[in-house]
């Protein structure tokens, strides 16, 4: 693959650009919506055997039973079980939608120092669900839980110190919020490491750390790091060279939605690198990045080259899978 193929990402087109969306933009991968973990407080209750039939109750979609349930451990001042009815209120699962009780549990069970609460709470203000949007607020209710070791907090909160604008910008302080949620296991913290270790803004430049991580955010099942660890795969940037794993990883990602991923695919499959040449799957993944804005004069040519039929099996594949993908797409 060539260093012009391979030249594509970089740190301000990618991950800098990515985290200079406003977090109320993230809030839908890290939120407890729509399908929660049982929040970890930060102090588990005397008695957690309500507890545990509410949030069995919730995660099996009894929801009127998980209502039930946390309802009485939450006159009796549980802190879970608050944060629970906030749930349940915020996403309408059992009781009607109702921003302002949800916002009231929640707020009920952050005072209590319950840090899936904070979060919560700190979403509410972000998007505004229960009221004026209180940036200022957020930010703080952020910092909270990122204190208590709320993974999805310390990830968002190291956005704003990227961003600066609730705080002043502090690379080196997003980077040990990235690092405190990577290490809990957050795959767009993991990613957003590795591009600070790749880039050495705010960490010492490292590419062996940054592959490792990108490595371990590709598994989790983050797209743009397996983009990126195929791209390193490939070249043997920071990782051992290994064109086959990377043209799998390519095709993974391709099949994923990534226009890049398939761009790729499209080229690996051209020259026989990694996978075996295959002129119409080539052609097929070069259309396919094509509709997804990922053009490649190399291709064209490449594409005009072919036979009639390779061309119309490929356009004929590519139309299908566009038109089974697209549908789907959020």
């Amino acid at each position: 693959m060539s260093g012009k193929a391979c030249a594509f990402i970089a740190l301000g087109a990618l991950v800098f650009a990515a985290v200079a969306v406003p977090v109320e933009a993230q809030a839908p991968k890290n939120s407890p919506w729509p399908s929660p973990p049982p929040p970890q407080n930060a102090g588990a209750p005397a008695d957690q055997s309500n507890v545990d039939i509410a949030y069995g109750a919730f995660q099996r979609g009894h929801y009127i039973t998980a209502f039930n349930e946390a309802s009485k451990r939450a006159q009796q001042n549980d802190a879970a079980a608050m944060t629970l009815l906030g749930e349940l209120y915020a996403q309408g699962l059992g009781v009607g939608r109702d921003d302002s009780k949800a916002a009231q549990w929640y707020k009920l069970a952050a005072a209590k120092g319950d840090r899936d609460a904070m979060f919560a709470l700190a979403m509410f203000n972000f998007q505004g669900r229960a009221g004026a949007r209180d940036l200022s607020e957020a930010a703080r209710l952020l910092e909270s839980a990122a204190k208590l070791g709320h993974a999805g907090a310390a990830y968002d909160l190291g956005l704003l110190y990227v961003q600066g604008q609730q705080f002043v910008q502090d690379f080196k302080q997003a980077g040990e919020l990235f690092t405190m949620a990577a290490e809990a296991g957050n795959s767009e913290a993991q990613y957003a490491l590795a591009t600070m270790y790749k880039e050495g803004r705010g960490m010492t430049k490292d590419m062996t750390k940054a592959m490792r991580l990108m490595q371990q955010a590709s598994i989790a099942g983050n797209l743009e790091a397996m983009v990126e660890f195929a791209i390193a795969q490939f070249n043997g940037e920071g990782t051992p060279k290994d064109e086959a794993a990377a043209g799998r990883l390519f095709a993974k990602a391709a099949h994923l939605g990534s226009p890049i991923a398939q761009n790729r695919l499209a080229r690996i499959l051209m020259a026989g690198r990694g996978l075996p040449a295959d002129p119409t799957e080539s052609v097929k993944w070069h259309l396919v990045a094509k509709a997804g804005g990922a053009s490649d004069p190399d291709l064209d040519v490449f594409a005009s080259k072919q036979t009639p039929e390779v061309r119309e099996n490929a356009d004929k594949t590519a139309k299908k899978w566009l038109s089974t993908v697209a549908p789907a797409r959020p």
